[in-house]
Order: C-alpha cells, then structure tokens, then sequence
C-alpha cells in the first residue's frame, strides 16, 4: 500500500517535468525570431556579408538602430510618432466607446437591445468590401486623414460582445441599490460598474492597440502623405526595396563598424515591434480571465 503512493508521485513529478521542458520548448520557439532578428541587427555586416553569424551577435554594436531612427531618408522617427499618436488616442476612443456601448446593450431595461446588438452583428459577419468603405471613408473626408486610423474603428462587435458578456455578469443588486440612492446611469457607469471592470478595460485595450498599431491595409490605402504614415508603412519601404528604384540600400561604415542591408532591415522590423511587446507585461496578468470572459459557465 506504500508503494503504490510513492509510485504516483513519482509518475506525476515524471509529468511535471515533461510539461516543463515542453512549455519550456514552446517558449524558445517563440522568443527565437525576436532575438534572431535583434542579433542581426546588432551584429557587424561584415560577418554578415560572409555568412559567419550563426546566432549569437559578432561583432555587437546598436549603430544600425542609431542609423534607422536619424536618417531622413527613412523617416522611421515620424513613422513612429504617427503610430504612437494613433494607437494611443485609437485605443482611448475605442474602449470609451465599447464600453458603454455594452453598458447601453448589458442593460435589461433598454427594450431594443436585442435589435441593436442584431445590427453590429450583421456588420461584423457580412462586410460590403474595400470599395464601398473606400467611397464612405471618401465621403466622410477620411481620405489622407489621420483620423480614419482612430474614428472608423471605434467598436470592434467581437470586442463589444466580450465586454457586454461581462457587464451582464456583475450582479443586478449593486445597481439596484445605487437607484435607490438616487444615482443616476451616469454615476452607475463611473462609480459603480467601472472600478470593478479593469479585467475587461486592460484586455480590449490590449487588443484594440494591437491591432491599431499593426493595421498595414487601411493606412496603405488611405494615408498617402509621409508626414502621416504609420510605421507599418515606413517598415514596407524599408524591408521591401527595389533595385529598379534606387532604393536597395549600399553598405554604410560608421566608425568602424560595416552596416549592410540585413542589419538595417533587422533593426527597422525591431524597432518597430518592440513598442507593442513592452506593452504585454503590464497587462500579462489579466489575460487568463479576460480572454475567458463570455466562455461557457456550468
């Protein structure tokens, strides 16, 4: 009978370290390319051009990344500063407006929100095309306008259905007695049901500035001037160069150090992905509930 308890536990210590070293595989598997990518960038291009760099950085220096952000040429500064400026207000406006949209939609004693939520359903299944947004977004002056990055966007009807599954989670009690203390939606909204939301707020916000920030199509199309392009544009023009164009990149030597075109390509894709990767660890501790919220309950 003693052996057969020591046995067990041996089996699920056995378990716990092949779940260990799997998830541990995962997570190399993951983290590879960003570091890869950030090894290039910093290697010499000199052992670059001779393919003598395996993985780890020869040669370290960040002068490819002092290079990209300061020449005018490539505009990676400005690019930055627009998709910043974007996904911050995009992200703001986006999450005010989802949430109290599904406050509005959470709420039993509005009669027609079954029809209403039946509209931004119809919306999100059936969408009419790049073309009629094209002649709306014209329409409504979005054409070569910074706003069409923040307004057209503002309710997401997957994000507004995960927060209005969890507004209608929080019981009915807390609003019940902040009526009868007289208070008005409002207050109900600001002192009663958002302090208790920071799970649902950090998680579509996350998303909203992840896809803001990653959004390549709808600036292509709709922002044509450099002083507005995001940095996903900026990025295009610099990965994907033309020789028929003038545009592949010669090899730059700064005080001592060669740059060719992977460590400028490297340290363009970089910096343009490390902004929303430093975002994840603040908000890393609200994923396992927010990203279950409107699961199946039983």
């Amino acid at each position: 009978m003693s052996k057969q308890p020591k046995s067990h536990l041996k089996r699920l210590a056995t378990f716990d370290y092949i779940n260990s070293a799997v998830l541990l595989l995962i997570a190399v598997c993951c983290v590879y390319p960003f570091l890869y990518v950030f090894f290039v960038a910093t290697t010499d291009g000199t052992y670059l051009a001779r393919g003598e760099m395996t993985f780890l950085p020869m040669g370290f220096n960040l002068k490819a990344f002092g290079y990209i952000l300061t020449n005018p040429r490539f505009n990676v500064f400005a690019g930055m500063r627009n998709s910043f400026l974007y996904t911050a207000l995009g992200t703001l406006l986006a999450v005010a407006c989802t949430y109290v949209t599904a406050y509005v939609l959470s709420r039993p004693r509005f009669k027609h929100r079954y029809a209403l939520m039946s509209l931004f359903i119809i919306t999100w299944v059936f969408d009419a095309g790049i073309i009629p947004q094209y002649i709306i977004y014209n329409q409504f002056g979005f054409v070569n306008n910074p706003w069409v990055m923040i307004v057209p966007g503002a309710i997401n009807t997957q994000f507004l259905i995960i927060t209005k599954t969890f507004l209608e989670g929080i019981p009915n009690e807390l609003e019940e007695a902040a009526f009868v203390d007289g208070a008005s939606d409002i207050k109900i909204l600001t002192r009663v049901f958002l302090p208790l939301s920071p799970t649902v707020l950090a998680t579509t916000g996350l998303f909203y500035a992840v896809s803001i920030w990653n959004q390549y199509l709808l600036p292509q199309i709709y922002l044509k001037d450099d002083a507005i392009k995001t940095i996903q544009q900026v990025l295009k023009s610099v990965v994907i160069t033309d020789g028929s164009s003038g545009t592949t990149f010669k090899n730059v030597v700064l005080d001592g150090v060669t740059l060719n075109q992977q460590n400028l390509k490297a340290a363009a894709i970089f910096i343009a992905m490390l902004p929303i990767i430093c975002v994840y660890p603040f908000v890393q501790k609200y994923f396992k509930k927010g990203i279950l919220i409107g699961s199946v309950k039983g």
